[in-house]
């Protein structure tokens, strides 16, 4: 079973990657060549097997040099977070986090978080009211965010604030300003003080006390909490709506309805298409060979490497869940080797609740409106607004 590629889906990621990155996005997409040195940015990789090489070579490329992720977070977050660690330290702070994001740990914390919202939503869809998903998700996401800082709910303006932060990044700009540091280190200690508080009491109920009974640190669970929120927040808040618009554009959503088989596929065909994450920084490392290279580019000590994830994994064709060719990624858009993300698995449950929650409606919805938005990180719709039909 497959669908004649559809053109209206491609249209519209289109539109949604033009409007975050007006000028970025269609820079990157016209490069075809697997490998390219853009001046003024550092060495492109758009080739999916050159990627994975890449991600998989923690020697000669690192997460901690110049232009890397380094440059962004650690004056945010501090200098012991997974995305800003490499070698040992990253080994056994990962290792110590690991638990925190087993299946047996997130599928059950998702559910007691978003199981009556997500009940909610279907009925809502049920009974023919238009239903605008970014907003329903944003809710999703600050439940998540209560859980994971020990608050009972996040509402809407401090969510906001939090979601600035990540629109403070460029491509075109390796670190953020000074006042854009202090800011975003304000919110995030608004946002922590919960979080330090549940630390302290240890309480193996609350995320922030589970992490302490693991072994972390105040300052590292902290920074891991951080973390989280910044990267998952604005992932989920971006692909769910996007997954969405791909099924009714696509005209895939009522045959999904139909064969729940067809989920998982949908899912990793959704990720594949938008990579929600649509680019991945590393820096050639110091101990990197002299003969170092990607592909047929030659790379020194500092060079900063962007690693165009979307343009990977669209080379592969069309959205299609029945092919599902991002069968043969092995999730690169969450990653790969020892900095493979962690949270996936949170993810992938808050993002199966959601489209249960969905296509338990009947799986027949129009899209009646949307938005894509603007001057953000992540590609993302500002609206959708879906109904039963």
């Amino acid at each position: 079973m497959t669908l004649a590629p559809a053109p209206l889906a491609a249209r519209w990621e289109e539109r949604v990657m033009r409007s975050a990155h007006p000028l970025a996005y269609p820079l990157l997409n016209a490069v075809k060549r697997p490998v390219l040195r853009v001046p003024g940015l550092g060495v492109l990789v758009t080739d999916a097997t050159l990627l994975r090489a890449v991600l998989m070579d923690t020697t000669g490329f690192t997460k901690t040099g110049p232009g890397s992720p380094s440059d962004l977070w650690t004056p945010v977050l501090g200098p012991s977070v997974l995305l800003n660690m490499e070698g040992a330290d990253h080994l056994a702070l990962r290792r110590r986090l690991g638990p925190l994001f087993a299946p047996s740990y997130v599928d059950p914390l998702a559910a007691a978080s978003l199981g009556e919202p997500a009940a909610q939503l279907t009925a809502r869809l049920r009974s023919g009211e238009s239903v605008d998903l970014v907003e329903v998700v944003k809710g999703f996401a600050s439940a998540m965010i209560g859980q994971l800082v020990g608050l009972t709910a996040v509402d809407d303006e401090l969510f906001d604030r939090v979601s600035s932060i990540t629109r403070f990044v460029r491509l075109s700009r390796p670190t953020l300003t000074p006042p854009q540091v202090a800011s975003a280190r304000s919110i995030l200690d608004e946002l922590t003080v919960h979080a330090r508080a549940a630390w302290a009491e240890g309480d193996d109920a609350t995320v922030p006390g589970r992490m302490r009974s693991l072994g972390l640190s105040e300052a590292e669970a902290m920074g891991a909490v951080g973390a989280f929120v910044l990267t998952g927040t604005e992932t989920l808040v971006s692909y769910i709506p996007r997954l969405i618009a791909l099924l009714v554009d696509s005209e895939w959503l009522p045959l999904v309805a139909a064969d729940r088989a067809l989920a998982e596929p949908a899912i990793a065909e959704g990720l594949r298409v938008t990579t929600p994450s649509p680019v991945m920084l590393r820096s050639v490392s110091a101990s990197s060979p002299p003969d170092a290279a990607i592909g047929s580019v030659r790379v020194h000590p500092g060079d900063r490497v962007i690693l165009a994830t979307f343009a990977a994994n669209r080379a592969l064709g069309a959205f299609d869940p029945a092919a599902n060719v991002a069968g043969t990624l092995k999730q690169l858009w969450f990653g790969a080797g020892t900095h493979f993300c962690l949270g996936a698995p949170l993810a992938m449950a808050q993002i199966r609740l959601t489209l249960d929650a969905i296509l338990d409606a009947g799986g027949a919805l129009s899209i009646t409106s949307r938005t894509p938005a603007r001057g953000v990180l992540i590609p993302s719709y500002a609206s959708l607004t879906v109904r039963s039909t």
